[in-house]
């Protein structure tokens, strides 16, 4: 690596990239997309090329059928857009937790040899900052044999972790680009306002919140308006958080790590978002392995961690990442928060899921769909929310987690689950 780096095209930059080589890509909103782009360009002339991320957005070309003897898609977290390439045979699945991704990279069992990541200009002392996508990136750039910076002004600069000096970079391409937007709040659902009143109404003044993106965590963010001196410590967060933190909702006073900053290690949301996060100190970006870290999570009071579900049996048993043999997302941070909630003094660790999908098939279900993957185990879970109420698991027995799950199920099928109950368990 040279010791002073220099700008080039995204062609002599992706130069670098041999066939056979594992290259990561930086993912969230800071997915690279014009060197994405560039390196599909590059398809024929490269072979077995192993492409290593957690979730990205926008196109991903290099997942496309026409290129699958060119780049194999080996994810860390299974996105939209290489989901059919995963679950098609031109990629794979490495079921991990979030927290420990870094040390894949670290230890040299899943060793890089380039990273490409998507950075803000250098500062005046020569600092890029990885914005809005620090997670597993800061490992990534550490370990890459080679790394290739995309560097774009519109990519905010961050506080924390994220800080990268320029010369760890073999070199650099600029862009002007519009980063990947998303906004989950102006397509909140009936049901999850409903889910998202009841598990406002869960959360205690002075709490600290873990939430994910999507419909439920914004719809629960909306109804917090009368809420006092809430603290942020998650894996990520999205545009609800802003209007929170501008209304003094969100003070950060009562948290024991990094009292009156809000933590987190990725942010997906709109441009407002983006800005709103450009140089401001009161956000503090950090490596995965610290913010998902269970002990660091259960070092602050009254953690509430808010997760999703795919479906749940009446044991309790979570699926979140798979429908059926099929692989949909990724195990992610939700087993490293709901413990870290379980074990925090007044702590309160959450699944929230609609009673049925969209065609009307129960989420609560007798047992798993064949061919599924349990995510969080029925030991783990505690509170389970649907638009039907909250149901309290911990500390029952088998019969009376079956009773509580029926009781938030969608009426059409609670009979059905009763009658499968009985037939498991003699009686309820």
């Amino acid at each position: 690596m040279t010791n002073k780096p220099h700008y080039k095209t995204a062609e002599e930059a992706l130069s670098i990239i041999k066939s056979g080589d594992r290259v990561f890509i930086q993912g969230s909103a800071a997915t690279p997309q014009y060197l994405i782009r560039k390196l599909a360009d590059r398809a024929p002339e490269l072979r077995n090329v192993e492409i290593v991320s957690i979730t990205t957005y926008g196109q991903f070309p290099l997942a496309e059928e026409q290129f699958k003897d060119s780049f194999f898609i080996n994810s860390l977290f299974v996105s939209e857009n290489v989901r059919e390439a995963v679950n098609g045979g031109r990629g794979d699945y490495v079921p991990i937790f979030l927290s420990e991704i870094p040390q894949l990279f670290r230890s040299g069992i899943l060793p890089l040899d380039v990273a490409i990541v998507h950075v803000s200009p250098p500062d005046k002392h020569g600092f890029c900052s990885l914005g809005v996508s620090v997670d597993v990136t800061r490992e990534a750039v550490l370990s890459a044999k080679h790394v290739i910076a995309q560097v774009n002004p519109q990519m905010p600069r961050t506080h924390g972790d994220g800080l990268i000096q320029m010369s760890r970079f073999d070199v650099m391409v600029e862009v002007d680009d519009a980063l990947p937007e998303v906004d989950y709040s102006l397509r909140i659902t009936d049901k999850e306002k409903t889910i998202g009143r009841y598990i406002a109404e869960m959360i205690e003044d002075g709490a600290t919140l873990q939430m994910g993106i999507g419909g439920i965590p914004d719809a629960v963010l909306s109804f917090l308006g009368n809420h006092k001196e809430l603290g942020i410590h998650t894996e990520m967060f999205s545009n609800g958080v802003m209007p929170l933190v501008e209304k003094g909702v969100i003070t950060n006073e009562h948290k024991y790590r990094h009292p009156g900053r809000v933590v987190t290690g990725f942010i997906v949301g709109n441009r407002n978002l983006y800005d709103f996060v450009d140089d401001n100190p009161l956000i503090l970006m950090q490596r995965t392995d610290y913010v998902n870290d269970v002990d660091i999570i259960r070092s602050n009071p009254k953690v509430t961690a808010i997760n999703s579900a795919i479906e749940i049996d009446l044991s309790g048993q979570v699926v979140a990442d798979t429908i059926g043999t099929k692989q949909y997302s990724g195990i992610g941070g939700q087993m490293d928060f709901l413990r870290g909630a379980a074990l925090s003094k007044g702590g309160k660790p959450i699944i929230a899921l609609p009673s049925t999908t969209n065609k009307g098939i129960s989420r609560i279900t007798p047992l798993i769909n064949e061919g599924a993957a349990i995510t969080t185990t029925r030991a783990h879970v505690h509170y389970v929310v649907t638009e039907y109420g909250v149901a309290y698991l911990y500390g029952k027995n088998l019969r009376q987690r079956a009773k509580a799950l029926i009781d938030i199920a969608h009426p059409d099928h609670r009979e059905r689950l009763e009658a499968e109950a009985i037939k498991r368990y003699r009686q309820l």
